[in-house]
């Protein structure tokens, strides 16, 4: 899945259309919480977004389990 159909899925659950890239991380990771994509599709997603400019907030990183290890 890329951005394109992230967009697409976001569109059908949400009846609007968003760039902002943070909404649509969001929209991912609530996505993978519950099993709607797999780990490989979701890493590919958050690249991407990255690229575009997403960034995680700190409040995140610090109760990050994979950061704080």
């Amino acid at each position: 899945m890329v951005i394109r159909s992230l967009k697409s899925k976001f569109i059908q659950s949400r009846d609007y259309d968003t760039e902002d890239v943070n909404t649509l991380l969001d929209f991912a990771k609530k996505a993978y919480i519950h099993n709607e994509i797999d780990i490989k599709e979701y890493r590919l997603i958050v690249r991407e977004l990255e690229a575009h400019g997403a960034i995680i907030p700190d409040d995140y990183k610090e109760d990050s389990l994979i950061e704080n290890s």
